[in-house]
């Protein structure tokens, strides 16, 4: 099929492109579909983020308004744009045929909103005969959901298909909300890039220190656990057990976190390295990867860690334990401090454990099968329009 007009017109809705699972996800999407069945656009609220232009040549990115590294260095400048993106924005969530007509210029087939923020924009577009694909990671029952749940029950029901990235992320939603109204759904585990991890993890970093090394990759959310991690380090430092932890990544939780590491006075040894282009090469180089969330769905991040083979410590929420195998490569635990504290501790004293997880996972590439997973999406874009 080389006829533009004949390719099926997809409509990608997302806030921006800072590095995260969720961004991830969806470059890895429209990289895999067929070019030629699909026609793509992205369409962002802000041009922002270390991902921003990592899309493909052949899919059409636009934005709203301008990201934060084209704004001005003064500060007061700064704040004056940021003002006037707020007001913007504001202005178009309030028109949003504005944004048919201004921005995007044409009108689509599908419409996929990748996260409940990118809800409302997904249904609110004019174009009232595009079919609306929902894409939901997150577990309905975390406190910290209960205020946005109303609007998310509320929307719910609007979309055509509702896809969840694991089976506990529906369930789950059944169980909460039994009388809510589902449209169809689909469960798509998240993808990886087999290859193209292996290929970035090659890339030479700073060496490490000569300690047994943590590494974690993640936003700095409180969800993320990493305030009740700086707890299970510093119990374990001051018994002697001597290692660092690095953390990849940023977010709005970083001053509680900086303050906590001060005062538990382990500043040399968990260390905060702000975003980085490329994680790889800090999980490659790290001897064990640690995941202590509250809550996930399919977290890629655990997959691209079993890629590269390290041993792995994560908490038992949404589908992680569909994914590591208990004992065997690696270590589930209930989103506890003490927890967190206990299986460090074996991993930093238990040889043998570490070399029989090693082995296991010499071959854990066979449990992931990308070419289904993107098939499966292609099926249900045409399914769907053929309803």
């Amino acid at each position: 099929m080389t006829d533009s007009q004949k390719k099926i017109k997809l409509l990608f809705r997302h806030r921006s492109m800072e590095m995260g699972g969720v961004e991830k996800v969806m470059l890895s999407i429209v990289n895999n579909l067929n070019p030629e069945k699909f026609e793509i656009t992205v369409c962002l609220n802000l041009n922002q983020g270390e991902l921003r232009n990592e899309f493909p040549p052949h899919i059409r990115k636009l934005y709203l308004a301008e990201g934060k590294e084209d704004f001005s260095k003064n500060i007061i400048l700064q704040k004056i744009q940021l003002y006037q993106r707020k007001k913007k924005l504001e202005k178009l969530r309030k028109n949003p045929e504005i944004i048919d007509r201004q921005y995007l210029r044409e009108y689509y087939d599908i419409e996929i909103g990748m996260t409940y923020n990118d809800f409302e924009s997904v249904l609110n577009s004019s174009n009232k005969n595009s079919k609306k694909i929902g894409w939901f990671h997150s577990e309905i029952n975390v406190p910290g959901l209960k205020p946005l749940l109303p609007e998310i029950l509320k929307q719910f029901p609007q979309f055509d298909v509702m896809v969840y990235c694991s089976q506990k992320i529906k369930d789950l939603m059944h169980i909460h909300h039994p009388d809510l109204h589902f449209p169809v759904e689909k469960v798509i585990i998240n993808a990886i890039s087999f290859e193209e991890i292996k290929v970035k993890a090659a890339e030479k970093i700073e060496p490490f220190s000569e300690k047994p090394s943590f590494v974690s990759v993640g936003r700095l959310h409180y969800r993320k656990g990493y305030h009740k991690l700086i707890e299970a380090h510093t119990k374990l430092i001051r018994e002697g057990h001597e290692h660092q932890i690095l953390i990849v990544g940023e977010g709005e939780h970083r001053q509680n976190l900086e303050k906590l590491i001060k005062e538990n006075k382990v500043e040399r040894t968990f260390i905060l390295l702000g975003n980085k282009m490329n994680p790889y090469p800090y999980i490659k180089n790290a001897d064990f990867f640690i995941l202590p969330s509250e809550s996930e769905a399919w977290p890629l991040v655990i997959a691209e860690a079993l890629i590269l083979q390290k041993p792995i410590i994560a908490t038992d929420t949404g589908d992680i334990s569909m994914m590591i195998a208990p004992e065997k490569t690696g270590i589930l635990i209930p989103y506890k401090v003490e927890e967190m504290y206990y299986s460090m501790k074996r991993f930093l004293t238990d040889k043998p454990l570490i070399s029989e997880i090693k082995n296991n996972l010499q071959n854990i590439e066979d449990q992931f099968d990308n070419k289904k997973i993107f098939e499966s999406i292609e099926i249900m874009m045409e399914q769907i329009l053929e309803k």
